[in-house]
């Protein structure tokens, strides 16, 4: 589900949330595998409602269920299969309309777009400059989104389209902060940009000196940078995904990618917009690559990686083990149906036990 639609309109009232957050601490909950019938990485995942997902990844394979993960259509688009893309991000609007982002150097980076389920596609953008490798996807509605893409002459480039993404342009660089020496993004969830409300938008760094989150208001014109407290410094460590409950509170999560790394201090909260962070004090356990709000909930959220998930029902002070299972990448839609996708075609849904 886009981050915006997810964010506006299903929070609760204070009383209510405290209740909430009692009653979906999820200690009773754990993911439910649904079989695929593929063996294809899935880092874009797309939650609509508990019946309908979108998964998008490895060798163009695009997946849809409607019916709560007990049948997947494959709605691939036939070029990105021909091509071999990697479909690293996709964001739906509902079970008919969805955008995909290939990633990769050049041409490779591509934005496909369907509004018939995925019976037919339209290639809306092709990179065309080899500099530029796109990573991630956010829309703040049906018609307004950007696309980000590592650094391109000092600084990360932006991708903006008014018309649900049938048309793109790359918006002036002026007020993007300078990138920092090897700094990047990472590809690894869909979740290194994402939005919240009308206007905001987060963008997640790693890989130079420091994991910087940058903060734009306005649809990605003008941007302010910050540090996290997640550990870089290497190209495999940095902020690898965000999530933002609304335009104040929002999670960091990541840590070094490399199997058998150690990652501390891999989640960061922030309660300013992203000004400031301060490290979990019980962070997971492990590098996590995806993370998403509970709906209805004051403080709950889930952290995905390859070793597990972790769930936190304070904001993200706190986190503590929910599930040892592998995955990428983690969605909520506003009806509480939250999804998990991730390697050898691993798709789950969150289920109570």
């Amino acid at each position: 589900m886009c981050a915006a639609i997810l964010a506006v309109g299903v929070l609760a009232g204070p009383a209510h949330a405290e209740e909430q957050d009692r009653a979906t601490d999820l200690r009773a909950a754990g993911w439910a595998l649904k079989e695929t019938g593929t063996t294809a990485r899935f880092r874009g995942l797309a939650a609509v409602s508990r019946t309908t997902a979108w998964v998008a990844g490895s060798k163009g394979t695009v997946l849809r269920t409607l019916d709560g993960g007990r049948s997947w259509q494959d709605v691939s688009p036939p070029g990105a299969v021909a091509d071999q893309l990697e479909l690293r991000d996709i964001e739906a609007f509902d079970a008919r309309r969805a955008v995909a982002l290939s990633i990769g150097e050049g041409e490779a980076s591509r934005v496909l777009r369907t509004e018939d389920g995925g019976a037919t596609w339209t290639e809306t953008f092709r990179n065309p400059d080899p500099r530029a490798f796109y990573d991630c996807l956010t829309f703040f509605d049906a018609r307004h989104g950007l696309a980000m893409s590592d650094p391109v002459d000092g600084k990360f480039r932006i991708l903006a389209t008014d018309d649900g993404g049938r048309h793109w342009r790359v918006l002036p660089g002026e007020g993007m902060p300078e990138a920092l020496p090897g700094e990047a993004g990472f590809a690894a969830s869909g979740q290194c940009l994402v939005s919240a409300g009308p206007r905001d938008v987060w963008l997640a760094t790693g890989g130079g000196a420091s994991a910087r989150v940058l903060h734009s208001a306005d649809r990605g014109r003008t941007w302010r940078v910050a540090e996290s407290t997640v550990p870089a410094g290497d190209p495999a460590r940095g902020v690898f995904a965000l999530a933002f409950r609304d335009r104040a509170r929002g999670l960091a999560v990541g840590g070094d990618y490399r199997a058998g790394q150690a990652s501390p201090q891999a989640a960061a909260v922030s309660s300013d917009g992203g000004r400031t962070w301060s490290g979990a004090t019980t962070p997971p356990p492990a590098y996590r690559s995806g993370a998403a709000w509970y709906p209805y909930s004051r403080g709950t959220a889930l952290a995905v990686g390859p070793t597990g998930t972790d769930v936190t029902t304070d904001g993200g002070r706190n986190w503590r083990p929910l599930d040892a299972g592998s995955f990428d990448t983690v969605d909520c839609a506003p009806d509480t149906g939250c999804w998990a996708a991730g390697e050898k075609g691993r798709v789950a849904r969150l289920e109570r036990h």
